[in-house]
């Protein structure tokens, strides 16, 4: 019989436990449990409830039980940068912060005066956001944190998970390496940083890799849920490198794009690119699977459709296939925008920041949802054009492909309109990258896949993948030149 593992792939709205094996070489998966993960507001603060995501884990666990499944290990991935205290009796410290919560606006800024941004770029390779790890500890220490003045352990959350589950206490290597904690040059958190704010490095425990086991589940949980007590391994912690090695890449010639609400394009490296380009294109370096590093960049996403989808609930209800049948019912290049500009991060009406970016730009704006739906996705496949230059001027490889993965990877109108903005082909999938990923570094650990070359080759032999080629090179280098000059974008 074939082992069965235990993917709990967490995102930051809602998390879902999904039952993974492999049967004659490929892949099998379905979804287990689904539920909501939402941020709770206490006085005017923002925090995960960690302890309603245990529950949720081991309603997966006793589902896993209820329907006789013998697991054979579980994962456990989620988004980045957040992190539970731990206190010297082991007690989790309360609630941890949400990355959206404002303690840390103008944080970067404030850690700049104490070290350069500079050096702090040198050191981690990482782009400067307000909420990364640094930035919230050092907001934290500002603010005379109860939690932080107590901690004996910080844990990121995929860790914070697998110690309740297990009791062992462990720093998964691609989740802190979102933290701009990590040095990815040692792989070990860089002890200058957190030193500069009176921390110390003894905060975190040992860093692993993925595949590495945390621990087993223990007798407490068994009980409880009813499952035999099996390992819970440190996958790829942040869901990104669980997504990123899961695409079925047949060499290392590609770039990625992990398409959903925010996109991340980037390409796989063997180490590190830190140096002068790399920190003005505000790159960033995050590890990967087998020590390799992620070197990427966070574009918007589908947040620009989906704000404008619950303003125009009141008028109509769209499904996806109506929102591309729509994009196809209007003619091209009506006008663009940069999906990045600080203006659509989180506006009151995202259909009135678009308006009043072409007004300001001295262009026609958008009269009905079709043109909306159209102006979101061409500037979305120009501005990866734009960002696949930049990656393109520091790779040490040709790129050759791209990779779309993630919901993304389903939005065929997008998929051809950034193969021709790109002028390369694009392959599309597996849309649901993170779990396989997870579920594959579980059977890898297990010791049914040998490297990350043979886990993309099963993944390859296990999913519909489809190529879309470009076309329209003219009008699509036209438009993208005009998407510079509208934009004020620099060439690369």
């Amino acid at each position: 019989m074939s082992k069965q593992f235990l993917a709990i792939d967490l995102g930051a709205t809602s998390g879902r436990s999904i039952l993974g094996s492999l049967e004659d070489g490929k892949i099998r998966m379905r979804e287990l449990t689904r539920f909501p993960n939402l941020i709770k507001k206490i006085h005017n603060h923002c925090y995960w409830n960690i302890f309603l995501l245990l529950d949720h884990i081991k309603e997966a666990l006793s589902a896993c039980s209820r329907e006789g499944v013998g697991i054979d290990s579980v994962g456990i991935d989620t988004w980045g940068v957040d992190f539970a205290f731990i206190g010297s009796d082991g007690a989790v410290l309360g609630l941890p912060y949400a990355y959206r919560d404002s303690h840390t606006d103008g944080a970067p800024e404030e850690y700049f005066r104490i070290v350069p941004r500079e050096r702090v770029y040198d050191l981690t390779g990482i782009q400067v956001m307000n909420f990364n790890s640094l930035y919230q500890l050092y907001a934290m220490r500002r603010d005379g944190s109860s939690q932080l003045a107590c901690a004996s352990k910080l844990l990121f959350t995929p860790d914070a998970l697998s110690f309740l589950l297990t009791g062992r206490m462990v720093t998964e290597y691609t989740i802190a390496s979102t933290s701009q904690i990590l040095n990815p040059r040692t792989k070990q958190m860089e002890a200058s940083l957190l030193e500069a704010i009176g921390l110390s490095p003894a905060l975190f425990p040992s860093i692993v890799m993925p595949g590495e086991t945390v621990g087993m589940l223990t007798d407490d949980i068994c009980r409880e849920t009813g499952v035999a007590p099996v390992p819970v391994i440190a996958v790829a912690g942040h869901d990104t490198a669980s997504a990123v090695a899961a695409i079925p890449a047949s060499d290392e010639k590609f770039a990625y794009l992990s398409s959903g609400t925010w996109s991340l394009m980037g390409i796989e490296a063997k180490d590190p690119i830190i140096d002068e380009r790399t920190r003005a294109m505000n790159f960033t370096n995050e590890g990967g699977v087998e020590g390799t590093t992620r070197l990427l960049k966070n574009i918007t996403g589908m947040w620009l459709l989906e704000r404008c989808r619950e303003e125009w609930t009141s008028e109509a209800s769209y499904s996806y296939p109506q929102l591309v049948g729509m994009a196809h019912s209007v003619d091209p290049f009506h006008c663009m925008i940069d999906p990045d500009d600080p203006s659509f991060a989180n506006p009151a009406s995202m259909t009135g920041a678009i308006a009043a970016y072409c007004r300001r730009t001295g262009q026609p704006v958008p009269s009905t949802h079709a043109e909306y739906v159209r102006v979101i996705f061409e500037s979305l496949a120009l501005k990866y054009r734009y960002v696949l230059d930049m990656l393109r001027s520091v790779a040490p490889f040709p790129i050759e492909k791209l990779h779309v993965i993630g919901g993304g990877s389903q939005n065929e109108l997008l998929n051809q309109f950034t193969a021709n903005a790109l002028g390369i082909p694009v392959v599309a999938g597996p849309s649901e990258a993170t779990a396989i990923g997870n579920i594959m570094i579980q059977a890898k650990a297990s010791g049914e896949i040998a490297s990350l070359a043979d886990m993309r080759a099963v993944i390859g032999a296990s999913i519909d993948l489809k190529t879309y080629n470009p076309q329209q090179a003219a009008l699509w280098q036209e438009a993208y030149e005009r998407f510079l000059r509208v934009c004020h974008l620099e060439t690369i």
